[in-house]
């Protein structure tokens, strides 16, 4: 098998080179998408899903900005290097086109100089005009300029707030990333008043149903149940709230939704996709009854989903769990005072069922699970202060919550072209050939472990598998999440590479996700008999939601890095020259890129800092660095 991968490899590396060389000297154009780190990428007009990006130096990018359209080059390997044959095509910018960038949000610096927050821009444009009462470190935004040679240029035309209040700071993310603020007051007031359409609903109110969610959760949009049948098979219930009930296609708050695509949660400030009064009364409450769309499933001792069926109902949740409690449960049995009689045994069948259909799940479908902790940060507006950073391991408790909605999704993804509704999936496209070689090259390089082809997802799995718990761990996970692609939306049920389906739908978080809420629309108007949208319709939809994720992962990053930094600068205030233990993630020809494990930040140590040769570091060797300056996002100097 592992001559087999390597010759697969080769013969990959061999037709990038013939396709190289045959397309030497050709123009096209597209659009160019920047990195932090200067370079681009191009993804040719008209081009097909499976079409490569030409990969654009930052030397050759010339004054093109990120979404740009540009016209380019495609440039020959370079004299004696060998494995420029073995890449991808790579180009160069001769002409833009279009700017995509109306404005950008920049911290105001000394003279006429600002630094873009977003770091796909230059690290500092020169500005001209009045400055319109801003001052050195506040938040600006600039409305972009074209100067004589072509380079970035603007006027300062609106202050946003002072830089290091994280007020400010998290206003300045939400004007870059043109985030929209929360719901009015009228709006509030407005959604409260929404009563629900009517539908033929089965009262499940007997039925016991929990809920598990964090212990601050706010909204309750899914819940479980689970019932042993005399045939020794389970019927497991996925309870989700019906927002289709109160949200319809094309209403006010349909819209408004549909723009937002999503809740986006940023450290300290959530934007909800719906109103928070409307949400509050969709919540499926404790002691309450509760419309719902649920999925009933019915599992046999091994796991294995046998079939299937979805109704709207009527439910009333029994008890309320957080994922701690549940947590202490599974490990040491702990049961505290306030649970129900039937709390104890209702959850005890419900692990027991959920461990077999993750189990069948992982020997069927080959599923591709990255242990990768959540960092989040916690922070406090009011007092402009960072109080911590959270680490999250998924824990049993919130797998046991995940693979029910999995199961969900999954049903509901399947019966839509069994009934000729269309749908929205969610798809995921395996690995690239580039990015499988480069694994390979890293993994063999750097750790000295074989080279396989991780676009195998059974190969992929065992490697994870194998992998020793230590401090490398982490970082060869994220390596091999940096070398998959991005999932995103379409109406075609293609591919979900890393959890090895195919028609799979987004089902069950209709209060914060729009692709799930289309989804629910879709069955409902189908449920009464009325016209439903097609795939032509929806395709729009699903390729914005896609967008507007990307967009909002990027906002996220952004507070998080910034306020992330923030509480470094504090550490290193209180203590001067701290030093702090890092991994080496990459090693270039001017330093070394290291990671902050503890804060999951990284940093650069240029060669000249280096206490031994630079040719002495490896990917994931340790070292301690003292820092000496911060280079926060839009406070480049």
């Amino acid at each position: 098998m592992k001559k087999e991968r390597k010759l697969r490899l080769r013969r990959i590396a061999a037709r990038a080179a013939a396709r190289r060389e045959e397309r030497e000297g050709e123009t096209l154009t597209g659009i160019i998408h920047m990195t932090p780190t200067g370079f681009g990428f191009v993804t040719p007009d008209g081009a097909t899903e499976n079409a490569e990006d030409i990969f654009v130096p930052a030397k050759f990018t010339g004054y093109a900005l990120d979404s740009d359209q540009v016209k380019i080059k495609l440039m020959p390997p370079r004299k004696g290097h060998p494995e420029d044959l073995e890449r991808g095509p790579v180009g160069k910018v001769v002409e833009i086109l279009r700017r995509e960038r109306e404005s950008f949000v920049a911290e105001l610096l000394h003279g006429s100089f600002v630094s873009p927050l977003n770091t796909r821009l230059p690290e500092i444009v020169s500005i001209h005009g009045s400055r319109n009462g801003a001052e050195r470190g506040d938040w600006v935004r600039i409305e972009c300029e074209t100067g004589r040679d072509g380079e970035l240029t603007g006027r300062i035309s609106k202050v946003i707030g002072k830089s290091g209040m994280i007020t400010a700071d998290l206003d300045a993310v939400m004007e870059e990333f043109d985030l929209p603020g929360k719901y009015s007051e009228s709006d509030e007031a407005a959604s409260a008043l929404i009563e629900p359409a009517e539908i033929p609903r089965k009262d499940h109110s007997s039925i016991f149903v929990l809920t598990i969610d964090p212990f601050d959760a706010k909204d309750f949009d899914d819940a479980l149940s689970v019932t042993a049948e005399a045939d020794g098979t389970f019927t497991v219930g996925i309870h989700i709230a019906d927002v289709a009930a109160y949200i319809r296609p094309g209403s006010k708050f349909d819209k408004a939704a549909k723009m937002r695509a999503f809740s986006c949660y940023l450290p300290g400030r959530t934007l909800p996709m719906l109103p928070a009064a409307l949400t509050k009364k969709i919540s499926m409450q404790q002691d309450q009854n509760s419309m719902a769309h649920s999925v009933f499933l019915k599992v046999d001792s091994e796991g294995k989903v046998l079939s299937g069926y979805r109704e709207h109902s009527i439910i009333k949740v029994a008890q309320r769990l957080d994922y701690d409690e549940v947590q202490k449960f599974i490990d040491h049995g702990e049961i505290p005072a306030h649970w129900l009689k039937k709390t104890a045994p209702a959850l005890e069948l419900l692990i027991k069922v959920v461990r077999q259909m993750r189990k069948f799940r992982a020997e069927t479908e080959e599923f591709i699970d990255l242990p990768l902790p959540e960092i989040r940060v916690i922070c406090d507006e009011e007092k402009n202060t960072v109080t911590g950073i959270e680490k999250r391991v998924s824990r049993e408790s919130e797998q046991l919550v995940e693979e029910c909605m999995l199961a969900a999704n999954q049903f509901v993804g399947r019966e839509m072209p069994q009934k000729s509704i269309a749908g929205i999936y969610r798809i995921h496209p395996e690995p690239d050939a580039e990015k499988t070689m480069e694994f390979s090259e890293i993994m063999h390089d750097s750790f000295n472990l074989p080279a396989g082809d991780i676009s195998d997802r059974k190969y992929c799995r065992q490697f994870i598998a194998s992998l020793p718990d230590d401090d490398n761990k982490n970082l060869i996970l994220g390596i091999i999440l940096r070398s998959m692609a991005r999932a995103s939306y379409s109406v075609k049920g293609e591919l979900h590479f890393a959890l090895g389906k195919t028609f799979y739908a987004h089902f069950t978080s209709p209060i914060r996700r729009y692709t799930d809420l289309t989804v629910h629309q879709q069955l409902w108007n189908a449920d009464c008999n009325s016209r439903t949208r097609n795939a032509s319709n929806l395709q729009p939809v699903a390729d914005y939601c896609s967008e507007t994720e990307e967009k909002i992962d990027g906002a996220c990053f952004a507070a998080n890095d910034r306020l992330k930094l923030r509480m470094v600068e504090e550490i290193i205030a209180r203590d001067p020259g701290r030093i702090f233990n890092c991994i080496v993630t990459r090693v270039l020809n001017s330093g070394i890129q290291v990671e902050l494990p503890e804060y999951a930040l990284y940093a650069f140590v240029n060669d000249e800092d280096l206490k031994a040769p630079l040719s002495t570091f490896s990917i994931g060797s340790r070292v301690d660095i003292r820092a000496y300056r911060l280079n926060f996002p839009g406070k480049r100097k």
